[in-house]
């Protein structure tokens, strides 16, 4: 077969309903957020038709840039790389999902930079479950108080937890790192938070992430393919 990116895309569509059977979960319990930062808006054009409608950007420029020149079609755009506080305003402006909220200060700026012509801004908060110092993403004792302080400001809509474990090929350590989102998710939902999402898995660790309960999985590679440099 010619590994085009429709087929890879079939490919990972495929893994992944494997990955939520394996798991004993509905076959669309995990849903597919195909990341193309540093990739041409053309390879987003090609997913799109092949009916990938959910894409993550990295990049605050390059999410301006690719909104630009996809305007045409009916994106949801995720924004999942770190946010510094200066560039709070194209995302709140751009896109219906930020996961990378890691501070109150950048989640109150979201929410005052939101348009009130929008839907609330879906938000994600990472955590930092490795406790690798190069890690973006609050502590883990952090993450319930962050969370309950993003849930009540408005324009946002907090949705749950988002996770990027440590590079490792040892699959328990990664299992037990993707665990423990999932008991911070569901601590807060014992709570009285409504969280439906646990953005956790890329590429290599998909089963992992969702046999441990992830709702959002976020492929590039295997979808994509090698990896460019930023625009």
């Amino acid at each position: 077969m010619t590994d085009t990116l429709s087929t890879r895309l079939r490919q990972v569509g495929a893994r992944l309903a494997d990955a939520c059977r394996q798991a004993g979960r509905a076959p669309d319990a995990a849903a597919l957020l195909a990341v193309s930062k540093t990739f041409p808006a053309a390879d987003l054009r090609e997913a799109y038709a092949c009916g990938q409608r959910a894409f993550g950007e990295n990049y605050v420029q390059e999410l301006q840039q690719k909104c630009e020149a996809l305007a045409d079609l009916a994106i949801e755009w995720h924004f999942i790389g770190p946010l510094q506080s200066n560039k709070t305003r194209i995302v709140a402006e751009l896109a219906h999902w930020a996961h990378s909220i890691e501070r109150l200060k950048t989640a109150e700026r979201l929410s005052a930079q939101r348009p009130d012509s929008l839907p609330p801004l879906n938000v994600c908060v990472q955590v930092n479950v490795s406790g690798e110092a190069s890690k973006s993403g609050c502590a883990p004792e952090e993450a319930a108080a962050l969370a309950r302080a993003v849930a009540a400001l408005p324009r946002l809509r907090l949705r749950g937890l988002m996770c990027i474990p440590e590079p490792t090929a040892d699959a328990a350590r990664l299992a037990a790192q993707f665990a423990a989102l999932r008991a911070l998710a569901e601590g807060l939902r014992a709570e009285g938070l409504p969280l439906d999402t646990l953005s956790m898995g890329m590429s290599a660790d998909l089963e992992l992430a969702v046999a441990e309960g992830a709702t959002l999985v976020r492929v590039g590679s295997a979808i994509f393919g090698r990896r460019g440099q930023p625009q």
